[in-house]
This record gives C-alpha cells, sequence and structure tokens, in this order.
C-alpha cells in the first residue's frame, strides 16, 4: 500500500515511517496541515493517517472535510489523543473512516488500515491476481505458483503484486520506485534489481515457464511470453 502520515509528532511519525516501512509499504509524511492537505489532493493513496491537531492552523478535520468535498474517497484513519466519545463521532462525521485513539498499538493500527483499504476495495477471493499459472490474493497474501505455495517478504510481496496489476506491460525502474520504494531512494542504486532477482528465483525456478522478464533498457515485465 502507498500510505500518506499527516502527524505533527515527530516521535510518533517516526515510529509510524519506520514500521510501515518494515511491513512493505511505500510512506509518506507530512508534519503540518498544509503540506498534509497538498501531497493529499496531488498524489493517490491508499490510505491516509491524519492526526486532529496540527501546527499552521490547518487542523486534521478541516482537511478530511476539504478532501471530502472535492470527491477524494481515500480511506482516512484519524490517529488523534482526542479519544472520547464525542471526539470520535466528530471525527467521523467530518469524513474519516476510522479512529484510533493514542496511544495505540501498531499491530491493531495496521490491522485497520487493512480493512479500510479491503473495505474501499471492495476485494473478496474473486479478485485474485492471476498471470498463468501464477495466483495472489492480495487479502489473504498468499502467493502460489502452479498450486505450489511460495513464501515472499512484505517487500517481496508488493513487488510481485504491482507487476501482476500491470502484467505485460513494460515496468519501469522510476514506476517501482514511486509505488514500491520511496522517493528519496538513488534510481541507480541496485535495491530493484536485487529485489527483482529474489522475486525471480522465488516464482521461476523450478517451472519450465519464466514469468520475470528483464526489458534491457527499460524495466521488467511479468508475462508468459518474453
Amino acid at each position: 500500500m502507498k500510505i500518506l502520515i499527516v502527524e505533527d509528532n515527530e516521535r510518533v511519525a517516526g515510529f509510524l515511517v519506520k514500521g510501515l516501512r518494515e511491513e512493505g509499504h511505500t510512506v509518506d509524511h507530512a508534519g503540518n496541515g498544509r503540506d498534509g492537505l497538498f501531497l493529499a489532493s496531488s498524489e493517490s493513496y491508499d490510505a491516509i493517517i491524519m492526526d486532529r491537531m496540527l501546527p499552521d492552523g490547518i487542523e486534521g478535520l478541516s482537511i478530511i472535510a476539504a478532501l471530502r468535498e472535492t470527491g477524494n474517497k481515500t480511506p482516512i484513519l484519524i490517529l488523534s489523543a482526542l479519544g472520547e466519545v464525542d471526539d470520535r463521532i466528530r471525527g467521523l462525521r467530518a469524513g474519516g473512516d476510522d479512529y484510533l485513539a493514542k496511544p495505540f498499538a501498531f499491530g491493531e493500527l495496521v490491522a485497520r488500515l487493512d480493512a479500510l483499504v479491503r473495505r474501499a476495495r471492495d476485494v473478496g477471493p474473486a479478485i485474485d491476481l492471476v498471470v498463468a499459472d501464477l495466483r495472489m490474493n492480495p487479502l489473504s497474501h498468499t502467493v502460489t505458483r502452479a498450486g505450489l505455495a511460495i513464501q515472499l517478504q512484505p517487500r517481496e510481496f508488493r513487488l510481485l503484486e504491482f507487476l501482476m496489476r500491470h502484467a505485460g506491460q513494460v515496468v519501469t525502474r522510476t514506476m517501482l520506485l514511486e509505488n514500491v520504494w520511496d522517493y528519496h531512494f538513488d534510481p541507480q542504486t541496485n535495491v530493484i534489481d536485487s529485489h527483482v532477482s529474489k522475486l525471480r528465483r522465488k516464482i521461476d525456478t523450478g517451472f519450465a515457464t519464466p514469468l520475470l522478464h528483464t526489458v534491457r533498457g527499460a524495466g521488467y515485465k511479468l508475462a508468459p511470453n518474453a
């Protein structure tokens, strides 16, 4: 998932960014309301984590209301120290999809994000991603090829999901940097090649037909034929 965190507390933000990236997600962070509104309006995210009390006069509920007025339906999890019943009601009525009070358990936050995105995508067992005999269920985080289970690390899973959603297309390194990794990576770094190599070994080794191909000078393609 690609997630935006709008949080002015550096300690909380750092904890969230680190934890979500370790889960394999791409994360952007805004430390104030103005930057948060700009990113949420100009970029595409799978989910937004929104603090309520923000500096520079633009608080979280105002951002949510502004997004909803423009038709932005990105799932929003409000994360706030204001945890009373009335506070939660205001947050949900302002357009938030869920509300989690601080202090919070990171595992619960991740579970709530997964549930929000799942509902937004309206996914179910029937939406498995399939390329030839390679099958992925984004909901259960399972991958099989020819019925055999394939174990992937979170980043490998996100990489494969992106490739499968763009099956048959050439996927550039820039596309992968923006959607699977984070913008601060140098496009010339070998981190992509390294992960693609590991992923290729897991999904192609032992099978007659290779699926993950390198398109010289362009990027990668997932398809039954090169």
